[in-house]
């Protein structure tokens, strides 16, 4: 049998695009903390706090995502990896978005959108023709969640053209409620299935660990009704009556999980402490008519759910998808320590429970440090073939 040519790097989307959400994510918070501390002037044309929203929504998460999907597809439906110049082609795309994005200051504002515009359609393409043609119809609606977002992209990318600072908010919630949609349902399937199979591999009886169908439908439907309902400026309190309604669904839902059962794990406490982020987001949300400021509930969802479940899935993947025994690498805490201090920070300054610029540096430096020590610990992993000798 001939070696696969096929860099390791390119074997797998996994291993870029983990690597490089990872650093992505330093990068991209090292220049809004200079730019808040007065240090530097960001050239982009966009106003400072909507490029960093759009870079963490359409940048850094969507790197999260695709490592993701085109991953787990090859488990779903049995297809070969994206690898190779195919795979290399659509990383150089992202890519190509984070530079005119990052530039736009000093780029024509459409070849910015355009450019910007070109990643979620051809990764939804793919990953429909892949599903379609494999016959795996059950996750279509990741399909339709990045065709969405692409339409979120497209709606603040035309708020800045015009201006119209309603439309760019229009955008940015449409993101956020679909990125909390796609957290539901990922983190809805990984999280009970890997807690169940931990506490049967240590004599355990998995049953402890409910999966109930009505409880998953509820847990989602509540959420997917948030999107219609902010695009529809639908009146504040039946906004927040939902969001409670799906906070308290889904607290219930990850009460089923049994969480406390594998404290022991890093790994696996990890994701149900990214999806309480999630139940506490919706929680807050819902009391925003009572007078909490948005940013409360918005950096629980990016700082809390976002961070944590994007390091703990691909602190996971890093280590199972290359042939190497599903364990935390050494100081590896640390890197779950610093997300969760992130939060914690990011929450207190929204709240003005503590200096609102003093802690959203701090904030800031806690995620630098996570995502720093990700990259530092993974880098050799993910960058080199695996473990165990077989191809990706």
């Amino acid at each position: 049998m001939r070696a696969d040519p096929t860099p390791p790097l390119l074997a797998y989307a996994f291993r870029p695009f983990f690597l490089l959400c990872a650093l992505y994510a330093v990068l991209l918070m090292l220049g809004w903390s200079l730019w808040l501390s007065g240090v530097v002037e960001l050239p982009v044309r966009w106003p400072a706090i909507y490029w960093h929203s759009h870079e963490m929504l359409f940048g850094f998460v969507t790197a999260a995502i695709a490592g993701f999907l085109l991953t787990a597809m090859t488990n779903w439906t049995g297809a070969p990896p994206l690898k190779g110049a195919g795979l290399l082609a659509l990383v150089l795309l992202w890519l190509a978005g984070r530079i005119v994005m990052g530039l736009s200051a000093w780029i024509n504002p459409l070849w910015v959108a355009a450019v910007d515009l070109a990643f979620l359609p051809l990764l939804a393409t793919y990953v429909a023709r892949i599903l379609l043609g494999h016959g795996n119809r059950r996750n279509m609606i990741m399909v339709v969640i990045l065709a969405l977002l692409w339409v979120a992209n497209l709606l603040m990318h035309l708020g800045q053209l015009q201006p119209s600072v309603w439309l760019v908010r229009q955008g940015e919630w449409l993101a956020l409620n679909l990125i909390t949609l796609m957290m539901v349902v990922i983190a809805g399937r990984i999280t009970p299935a890997f807690t169940a199979n931990w506490i049967r591999l240590q004599g355990g009886n998995p049953e402890q660990v409910i999966r109930s169908a009505k409880t998953d439908l509820w847990a989602i439907l509540s959420v997917a009704l948030l999107i219609p309902l902010t695009l529809g400026s639908a009146p504040e309190p039946i906004v927040a009556l939902t969001a409670l309604l799906a906070g308290l669904i889904n607290a219930y839902r990850l009460y089923q999980w049994r969480g406390w059962k594998v404290c022991r794990e890093p790994l696996l406490w990890i994701l149900h402490l990214g999806y309480l982020w999630i139940v506490l987001a919706l929680i807050l949300r819902a009391a925003t008519p009572l007078g909490l400021t948005d940013s409360l509930w918005q950096h629980l969802l990016g700082v809390g759910a976002m961070g944590t479940l994007i390091l703990g899935i691909m602190t996971r993947v890093a280590m199972g998808h290359t042939g190497r025994p599903l364990k935390l690498v050494r100081f590896g805490l640390l890197i779950y320590c610093g997300i969760l201090l992130a939060a914690v920070l990011r929450l207190l300054a929204a709240a003005s429970l503590i200096h609102y610029t003093a802690g959203v540096l701090a904030s800031a430096a806690c995620w630098i440090a996570a995502f720093s020590l990700f990259l530092l610990a993974y880098w050799p992993i993910l960058s080199r073939p695996r473990a165990d000798g077989r191809p990706g």
